[in-house]
């Protein structure tokens, strides 16, 4: 029997694991640097995950659904927890008091500390079901869910405590609907195919001409889906076991993307997102806090936000409750916590140092180095420090290129490849270049520093080190083009 009781202990302790990174996603580019109403970065929102109105994804590009297919294989008597989350969009309007009491709608109102605007904001609605693994059928199971309309009214007062204005804050009735149903793989495997469909049902129908704006409010936006399995566990779609590769390769997921979502050795978890992650995401331990824009780096991003101007942090405080948090932590910011932000290694290699029965240790069984003949760094050298590393020259190595070496100083003749996404490579595509270095990165790849002949720039480049690279691939010989 499915029921929509509040999880147990457990099951939420399993769900706010996940909800870590979900939030990530929930509110991913919820409102941009520099955190203003009226930036143009935030005129176009809501970007990921939205669900609208059957009608309006009738009539545009847009969908009113997410398809999730993911494996599981269930004990008896496993239970699976299902959350449905996503953002009601908020729409808020600002009025101005009169003198006899009544209020009138304005674009602005100014305060000491902030300066208020229309906005819309998100309020963060789930739905939470619990199903037997044995009750889901390949027929499925439809759970409906709906949120009424809302309109809420906010006093505005100044530092005085008088009344000077309010915020109206209305929503719209949405209505969804959720269908699970589990399919039996054929096989002695014992395993099953899970399908999670989350469909906008809302009757809401727009207005000849009506933009996109308007559909918003009756839409589910940023909508994803997490699942806890009380006994199996789910397959992974990026590294399943071989058995199960070819029913892997036949689930189907639309508009939405299934990945382990619990700690790595573990498979209990899934959050299926419109963000395309990795297998056990995870938050970064240095982030501080929620700042909306993973398209930036934190460090960059904090930095920035401080140096706002006064003035634009008034804007930035009025225009939502979290953007004026994210500007209060960038205030409050001690040296300290922004130097943990600088950067971190994940991971080091281990060097075997003469462990017993390893056998004698190449650097120091004899006084000879065994790097220094094969002009080789030794793997002690740091990977940050190019100046210790011995082994490579950037003004001296050479590779070959069509069968001929090629060194600083060669000239070569570029065609760009296939992977490169810069529409500048159609002009340069067949021109003659000057190889200036030719430089290997810490993953082994080489790559060929450049100035296109014919360049009036080509000295300025050469005394700033600002040269265009390439790989040896996606160069020729001059001798083998003509």
């Amino acid at each position: 029997m499915t029921t929509t009781a509040p999880f147990p202990a457990s099951t939420e302790a399993r769900l706010a694991y996940a909800r870590q990174v979900a939030d990530a996603v929930l509110f991913e580019g919820y409102v941009l640097y520099p955190y203003r109403a009226s930036a143009a970065k935030n005129r176009l929102r809501w970007q990921f995950g939205v669900l609208v109105p059957p009608a309006w994804a009738a009539a545009g590009d847009e969908h009113d659904f997410q398809h999730t297919e993911i494996l599981m294989e269930r004990r008896t008597g496993a239970e699976l927890a299902v959350q449905v989350r996503f953002l009601h969009a908020q729409r808020r309007t600002v009025e101005r008091a009169r003198p006899d009491g009544t209020f009138e709608p304005v674009a602005e109102l100014h305060l000491d500390d902030r300066v208020l605007t229309a906005w819309d904001e998100g309020v963060e609605e789930h739905t939470d079901l619990t199903v037997p693994t044995a009750d889901l059928t390949p027929e499925g199971t439809d759970v409906p869910f709906t949120r009424p309309a809302h309109e809420e009214t906010e006093t505005v007062r100044d530092a005085d405590g008088t009344v000077v204005g309010r915020l109206v804050r209305r929503r719209e009735a949405i209505s969804g609907r959720l269908r699970l149903s589990a399919e039996e793989l054929p096989g002695p495997y014992r395993a099953f195919k899970l399908t999670a469909l989350v469909e906008n049902t809302s009757a809401w129908r727009p207005e000849p001409g009506a933009a996109r704006d308007a559909a918003l409010p009756h839409s589910l936006i940023a909508t994803h889906v997490l699942l806890q399995l009380s006994g199996g566990a789910f397959l992974s779609l990026t590294d399943p076991p071989q058995w199960a590769a070819g029913a892997v390769a036949g689930c189907r997921n639309l508009h939405t993307w299934p990945v382990l979502a619990g700690e790595p050795g573990r498979a209990d978890l899934v959050l299926s997102s419109p963000i395309i992650l990795d297998d056990h995401p995870a938050i970064a331990p240095e982030s501080l806090g929620t700042l909306y824009d993973a398209t930036e780096i934190d460090e960059i991003l904090a930095l920035r936000t401080a140096a706002l101007t006064d003035q634009e942090k008034r804007e930035a405080r009025g225009t939502d409750a979290r953007a004026a948090a994210v500007i209060d932590l960038a205030d409050s910011m001690p040296p300290e916590v922004l130097d943990r932000l600088h950067g971190a290694i994940r991971s080091l290699d281990a060097v075997t140092t003469g462990a017993p029965g390893a056998g004698p240790d190449p650097f120091t069984a004899t006084d000879r180095d065994p790097f220094e003949d094969h002009g080789t760094a030794r793997p002690d050298t740091p990977w940050w420090d190019p100046g210790g590393d011995t082994g490579v020259d950037p003004e001296r190595d050479e590779i070959l290129v069509d069968g001929r070496p090629v060194r600083a100083g060669s000239r070569v003749v570029l065609r760009p490849g296939k992977r490169r996404t810069d529409a500048q490579d159609l002009f340069l595509h067949g021109r003659t270049a000057q190889v200036e270095a030719v430089l290997h990165d810490v993953d082994g790849g080489v790559h060929l520093a450049v100035t296109v002949d014919g360049d009036p720039g080509a000295d300025i480049r050469r005394e700033q080190g600002r040269y265009l690279y390439f790989q040896p691939d996606e160069v020729r010989h001059p001798e083998e083009t003509t």
